[in-house]
């Protein structure tokens, strides 16, 4: 064999150069689809809905198993994190009230651990980011077992008007004209309004 048969050749610089650029421009693109930021939105929206969908279950548990209990009113509504709430475009003074004990002593004043088959939930959830623009609401009336559960849902999926909206009236069940910018759930959803 000769001497020329027997040295390898490599990549050029101008080659690795290309492929680099490629790369780089691969990255971007995937980055620019895909869009993180986002992303992690949804899934603390994702966390919002169920949430509040666990906490709304406990409560209609509560109300079907506890026969002799009394119903607190909370008229100001309780809120997880800041006041005022500013979520959804409005404003509101709630009552912070941090703890999440399910004894009744939490943001949701209800004695859990007096169902027969013992508290569904070992505390109550807060809200991914929990700041007076993203945090659960709480109210209930007098009449036992109406209340209102409140999220304000930051991802373009899922807030109004977005591909997987939840906010509006026709999308989680509320009525009047100021309910429409945030994600209820409960028995009544007129309790909290101002939004």
């Amino acid at each position: 064999m000769s001497i020329q048969q027997q040295s390898k050749r490599g990549f050029t610089l101008i080659e690795l150069l290309v492929v680099i650029a490629i790369l780089a421009i691969l990255a971007v693109a995937v980055v620019l689809v895909l869009n993180p930021a986002e992303l992690l939105k949804q899934g603390r929206d994702t966390t919002r809905i169920s949430d509040l969908a666990a906490v709304n279950s406990a409560i209609a548990l509560f109300v079907a198993d506890v026969r002799t209990y009394t119903w607190s009113t909370v008229a100001t509504p309780n809120c997880t994190g800041a006041t005022p709430f500013t979520g959804g475009g409005g404003s509101i003074t709630c009552t912070v009230v941090s703890s999440t004990v399910v004894t009744g002593a939490g943001w949701v004043p209800v004695n859990f651990s007096a169902i027969s088959s013992g508290a569904p939930l070992s505390r109550l959830p807060l809200d991914p980011v929990n700041s007076g623009v993203n945090e659960y609401l709480y109210a209930a009336s007098s009449t036992a077992g109406y209340f209102e559960l409140v999220a304000n849902m930051e991802s373009v999926k899922y807030a109004t008007n977005g591909t997987a909206d939840v906010e509006s009236n026709t999308k989680d069940g509320g009525s009047g004209t100021n309910s429409n910018n945030v994600y209820q759930v409960g028995s009544e959803l007129d309790l909290i309004s101002a939004f």
